[in-house]
């Protein structure tokens, strides 16, 4: 009995192994001869047969349905296999199956549209929009991997997958598809977008200035960081002083900003006010200001060194500000003051780079008040108690609003600000006085 056995075992191999040498064969197969390989018991043998490329259509659409996950893979990667084999694959039970076919099918993409005539291309692109709709998302993000480049894709197929809900599929588009227009991109932005989208359009090697300032307009500061780093992203000049205004206090963007090419002279003066040493020493070596521009930085960065109590020549060898011991605020406060330094800009360079133990000694020294008297106006967030302490200290209406913003936080409701057209104080002196005195009695301050 045995014996029989293994005779029948030995023929089964012997044909089983003729059959996957001819399915490996390079020679033409008869149809016949592929009708038979493809219904052979091993699957091994159908899975090579799956691999021809010149196979009869019917014959692959055939093993497009094999119960072997392994044949309909070599099928779903067989560039000759008929659109009618794709779209039935497409909907396969095995997402490793839709994923090798959105491997193939990406590649047949190119000039496909929703509105085809032929109905190979028709069946083509319907195989397109059901595995940019597949529910497993290892899927579709191959099927975005193998678009994003694509310059001629089916635009409607790309926004389906730019929107998608998962960032893994929708980042690779929203950052590299040429398909993607200003429109496109600015719907996605105003849609209030997951955590990541706004990063991905940040990235993009050209951002018009449109999709720059939609960006910048968001409370994402992982996305404006990135914005700032994109060399080719077009930011108007307007935007970038809008950022400039909220940079003091983001710490993220510092870099960003500071190695960002074309730089304004307003934009760099700005920088070198708050930014941190590392950075300050970038920007003052920055070898492609104008004349005007180095000019404007060096300026800053000379007054911010004395300022430190550190030297310049030390501080262009590379040591930090920080190297000498800084003034105490007081001594600082009366030097400048005994400069003639003390005064409006120097104020607005403290509030710019959050110096606020500063500002606060220095409106105390300029208005002959305690530091107590300051701090009370500051923490009780007075908007008319810091227009009296700025008018008593000779400072302009214009750093009243200044201190109300940066240093008392005071919410753009309660500004105290000047007349439409006027820089003038819009209090009376006498109730500025009273204000002042008011505030006097509060800490038991007996200065006037």
């Amino acid at each position: 009995m045995s014996q029989l056995v293994g005779k029948i075992f030995s023929t089964f191999r012997r044909k089983t192994d003729d059959a996957m040498q001819l399915a490996r064969s390079k020679q033409p197969l008869t149809y016949d001869q592929a009708r038979v390989l493809a219904s052979h018991a091993d699957p091994e043998v159908r899975r090579v047969l799956a691999c021809r490329p010149d196979l009869p259509p019917e014959i692959l659409y055939f093993l497009a349905e094999d119960p072997a996950p392994l044949v309909r893979r070599q099928i779903a990667a067989n560039r000759a296999a008929p659109a009618q084999a794709d779209y039935h694959l497409a909907g396969d039970a095995d997402a490793s199956v839709r994923g090798d076919l959105a491997q193939k099918i990406a590649h047949l993409a190119p000039g496909l549209s929703a509105d085809e005539q032929d109905r190979l291309r028709q069946i083509t692109y319907q195989t397109l929009q059901l595995l940019a709709r597949d529910q497993i998302t290892r899927v579709r993000k191959i099927l975005a991997d193998a678009l994003k480049d694509v310059a001629d894709a089916p635009p409607q197929v790309i926004r389906q997958l730019a929107h998608d809900g998962e960032l893994a599929v929708a980042s690779p588009i929203l950052e590299f598809s040429p398909v993607l227009s200003d429109e496109d991109l600015l719907e996605i932005i105003g849609g209030a977008p997951m955590a990541g989208v706004l990063s991905a359009i940040s990235r993009r090697k050209v951002l018009g200035a449109a999709v720059a300032d939609g960006i910048a307009k968001t409370d994402d500061i992982e996305a404006i960081s990135f914005l700032l780093s994109n060399p080719r992203a077009q930011i108007r000049e307007e935007t970038l002083d809008m950022l400039l205004d909220q940079a003091p206090d983001i710490e993220a963007w510092h870099g960003p900003f500071v190695h960002r090419p074309q730089l304004s002279a307003r934009a760099a003066t700005r920088l070198a006010r708050f930014v941190a040493d590392n950075l300050l020493r970038v920007l003052d070596q920055r070898q492609d200001f104008d004349a005007k521009t180095k000019a404007a930085v060096a300026a800053v960065v000379r007054r911010r060194v004395e300022d430190a109590g550190s030297d310049m020549v030390a501080f262009r060898r590379g040591e930090p500000l920080s190297a000498v011991p800084p003034e105490p605020v007081e001594t600082r406060v009366s030097r400048l003051q005994s400069e003639g330094k003390l005064d409006d800009k120097r104020l607005v360079d403290g509030l710019t780079a959050n110096d606020n133990e500063f500002v606060m000694h220095a409106l105390a020294r300029l208005a002959g008040v305690s530091v107590n008297r300051v701090n009370k106006i500051v923490t009780t967030q007075s908007a008319k108690g810091i227009v009296s302490l700025t008018w008593k200290a000779g400072l302009s209406m214009q750093t009243a609003v200044a201190l109300q913003t940066k240093l008392a936080k005071i919410p753009p409701p309660d500004l105290l600000l000047p007349r439409p057209g006027s820089k003038a104080f819009p209090m009376a002196l006498e109730e500025m006085a009273w204000q002042l005195e008011f505030f006097a009695s509060m800490v038991g301050d007996s200065a006037k």
